[in-house]
């Protein structure tokens, strides 16, 4: 084969070969391969339902009386929680839901009954969440409530109850149990740091003040289905 002749395969190969790479760079993905990818991307939202069980720590004054404590009642209630992943692992949490509390004296003042509130406690988080253990899948998590509460209303000797809204920090650990891709079951312990403070007035007008330190622990289990 002569000089010019292997100089023109060359030549030809050289032309050939970068315009084959542009026709395949030029040819479209097929449709499956698109849905197939769309479909293997998680959602970064995600929700839960949950049973909840509010439990106080029982303890607080009325400012002057000394020995005055106060207790108020525990209880289980519905609540809802919603959750964005900013990665696999941080993500925030905001929790949705209200109770009620009865309020009553304890100590010295052993036997008041004092009044009762409902308490709305929004909670944001933000969570670190592990991904190394397959189905299983622990979080913990810290961030801010702000309790507000309403209906208020006294009871017994006190004609009036009027507890202050109030921000606390919030501590939470919990895990998710992935059934599949979308369902899973979750536990879940919170522990709200909450001490608002409170004013009384009694049957004959006299109005007394203290601080309410309920500083609950949340306890919750129920069903996760991330979209």
């Amino acid at each position: 084969m002569s000089l010019k002749r292997v100089m023109g395969l060359m030549v030809t190969a050289a032309i050939v070969v970068p315009a084959g790479q542009v026709l395949a760079a030029d040819m479209p993905v097929p449709q499956e391969d698109i849905i197939a990818a769309a479909a293997s991307e998680k959602s970064p939202w995600q929700i839960r339902v949950r049973a909840l069980g509010v439990v106080t720590e029982d303890s607080g004054h009325v400012n002057g009386v000394s020995g005055s404590d106060l207790t108020y009642s525990d209880t289980v209630v519905p609540e809802l929680d919603i959750t964005y992943y900013f990665t696999d692992n941080i993500a925030a949490e905001l929790i949705l839901g209200t109770t009620w509390a009865n309020v009553d004296g304890d100590g010295a003042i052993d036997g008041a009954d004092i009044g009762e509130t409902w308490i709305l406690p929004p909670t944001l988080t933000l969570q670190y969440h592990f991904t190394n253990f397959g189905k299983f899948k622990p979080y913990v998590g810290a961030g801010i409530n702000y309790t507000i509460f309403y209906g208020q209303d006294g009871r017994g000797d006190f004609k009036d109850i009027d507890i202050e809204n109030t921000f606390g920090a919030a501590l939470q650990v919990g895990f998710d149990y992935m059934i599949d891709d979308n369902w899973g079951v979750n536990l879940d312990v919170k522990k709200l740091f909450l001490e608002p403070d409170y004013e009384v007035t009694t049957n004959t007008g006299a109005k007394l003040k203290g601080t309410a330190e309920l500083n609950p622990w949340l306890i919750g289990a129920g069903v996760t289905y991330r979209f």
